[in-house]
């Protein structure tokens, strides 16, 4: 599957280099930026915004030293502003992107919440990803096993921002069936993870975006 919103620049080659490491690897584990109006540095999350990209890994530690470093004006080859939290605002927008995502894959019918759901499409195989809240108890998440192979084990986003894709005010166990959305949820979950530096653990502060519906949560 294809991610969706690549820009020409995504299309052009498989590989980006980062400003901050100098090394080149798959553009899907890399964040876009362009220069934005007043010249100041603006994350491209989707590859939809116009200008030359700048690209640096999804590594929280490569984020911050290309802000310190001065690696951006370099790289844009101009003045430019860069935000003291820039490293914040793209995990902010990461976050938001995987939660909408995964909120059109549950919509679409392709992921489900909660325990017994969840492990009834593992023991199906219907399930190709296994998501659970960072914050939620480690007992209970070692009760299912993500499915065989690579990058099939979601865990970078609590309880309150998975409920938030399934209309809950709280979800630990959720399901990712296959379906067009299934590579575009894992793909940004991945960088996501990068950027929060940590797959066990949130250490951000919420997500700013509207809450769904209240349910009960998951335990």
């Amino acid at each position: 599957m294809t991610r969706g919103g690549r820009d020409k620049d995504r299309d052009d080659g498989p590989e980006r280099r980062c400003i901050a490491t100098g090394r080149s690897q798959p553009a899907t584990g890399l964040i876009r930026f362009v220069v934005g109006p007043g010249h100041e540095i603006v994350p491209d999350i989707a590859g939809k915004l116009p200008g030359r990209g700048i690209w640096v890994s999804a590594d929280r530690a490569a984020l911050e030293k290309a802000v310190r470093k001065g690696h951006f004006p370099r790289a844009a080859r101009a003045r430019v502003t860069v935000p003291a939290d820039l490293a914040e605002r793209v995990e902010q927008l990461l976050a938001r992107r995987v939660i909408e995502l995964l909120s059109m894959a549950r919509k679409a019918g392709d992921a489900v919440a909660g325990f017994e759901k969840t492990k009834a499409a593992l023991a199906s195989g219907e399930a190709v990803a296994l998501i659970q809240a960072a914050d939620g108890s480690e007992r209970g998440k070692t009760k299912l096993r993500p499915p065989p192979g690579e990058n099939t084990h979601v865990t970078c986003l609590s309880a309150a921002e998975i409920g938030l894709a399934f209309g809950r005010e709280h979800v630990i166990h959720a399901a990712l069936m296959t379906g067009g959305l299934a590579t575009r949820v894992v793909e940004e979950a991945a960088r996501l993870s990068g950027v929060r530096g940590t797959t066990s653990s949130v250490t951000s502060r919420p997500v700013d975006t509207r809450p769904g519906e209240k349910g009960v949560g998951d335990v």
